[in-house]
């Protein structure tokens, strides 16, 4: 972090400010945030945090060279990455159905992109991954902890409690079954308010802010170890009001999905972000699609699309590098996100001749 700000690629104009505003090294710059360096130099908030996403990369890119020797990357075989990603976990999420179609459930260290309309169940599946999140090893989760970052204001503590309840409800339900030593001690720490306790929440209410927020995130993730799920809920809620220079908004943007897949890979954890749609206008129809344009759509790994059919809730899987696209139903219940359940079977005329305690009727008798 000792670098002279002299040598940091930016603008010969901005190296001038900074050093004439008396920053000698990239630790004081960073130390200073979007806010306060905007105020030192005289520069919007906008041009603050663009500078900060440029010292950042650098800071990442030179610690990677640092790391690997004389060499600029780090080298690897196709093998050693393929025992990378079967080591990764996944976070279930309780609809075994979408746990299907996505290899397993949520990946870690992978960006899974959750667009739909208002009201489809998007901020559901991501309080029900902050609560799965935490489910101990022994009963096929990952004990790790959640940031949950929200730009809309739709986390509900009160839901989150009900999810959390019944999380812990059935995990008792399956140690009572098995009668296992090591489900019982993790019983005895995973309870309701441990859950909420290891859920760190983030309110960010304009662009800056988030922005903020996610270039300070990796000191955070540090600091917490545990964390295995990065959640922004509505990414593209701040970038959708107050831009005039949409440039500037792609610079921004990129920068973000940059800083998120560092953080993905980094700290051994899954991002999850909800988008909105938006209609696109074509010459003989009109569509639906994730909002935010084509170029934000390379930025997750993977990408679901959930979608009404009536009223039955779909969720399709329209973007990943290793499962097929499909398409399953989902229900969101009282206790969470939950796979849609067949219909119970009603006893009709021909059940009734055929049931066993009943003499069938033979022909002569009718």
């Amino acid at each position: 972090m000792q670098r002279d700000v002299g040598s940091l690629p930016l603008a010969p104009a901005l190296r001038a400010r900074l050093l004439a505003a008396g920053f000698q090294t990239v630790e004081e710059l960073l130390e200073t945030g979007p806010c306060g360096l905007s105020k030192e130099l005289g520069i919007s908030k906008e041009e603050a945090l663009e500078a900060l996403q440029v010292v950042r990369q650098e800071c990442h890119g030179g610690a990677a060279r640092t790391a690997g020797g004389s060499g600029a990357t780090r080298k690897c075989t196709a093998l050693e990455l393929l025992e990378e990603e079967q080591a990764q976990g996944f976070i279930i999420t309780f609809c075994s159905a979408l746990d299907t179609i996505l290899g397993g459930g949520v990946q870690l260290t992978k960006i899974t992109e959750i667009c739909g309309a208002p009201g489809v169940g998007k901020t559901q599946l991501c309080m029900q991954l902050a609560v799965d999140v935490q489910i101990p090893e022994c009963f096929g989760g990952v004990a790790g902890e959640a940031v949950f970052i929200d730009t809309e204001g739709s986390f509900m503590v009160d839901r989150v409690a009900d999810i959390a309840a019944a999380c812990v409800q059935h995990c008792r339900l399956i140690a009572e079954a098995h009668q296992e030593e090591d489900h019982r001690k993790a019983l005895e720490t995973f309870s309701l308010e441990s859950i909420l306790s290891h859920i760190y929440y983030f309110r960010c209410r304009d662009y800056t802010e988030l922005l903020a927020q996610v270039y300070l995130l990796p000191d955070f993730l540090s600091e917490h170890s545990k964390v295995r799920l990065v959640v922004i809920d509505g990414i593209a809620f701040p970038f959708r009001h107050d831009f005039e220079d949409l440039s500037l908004r792609t610079r921004l943007l990129n920068g973000l999905a940059q800083q998120l897949i560092i953080i993905a890979n980094d700290h051994k954890s899954a991002v999850v972000l909800t988008n909105q749609m938006t209609t696109r206008i074509g010459q003989s129809q009109s569509t639906l699609v994730p909002a935010l344009g084509e170029s934000w759509g390379h930025a997750a790994t993977v990408r679901l699309i959930f979608h009404w059919d009536n009223t039955q809730r779909l969720a399709t899987l329209y973007k990943s590098p290793s499962q097929k696209e499909s398409t399953i139903r989902y229900h969101i219940t009282s206790h969470g996100f939950r796979d849609v359940q067949p219909p119970a079977v009603t006893q009709n005329a021909e059940d009734t001749e055929m049931n066993p305690r009943k003499r069938p009727r033979r022909e002569e008798e009718k």
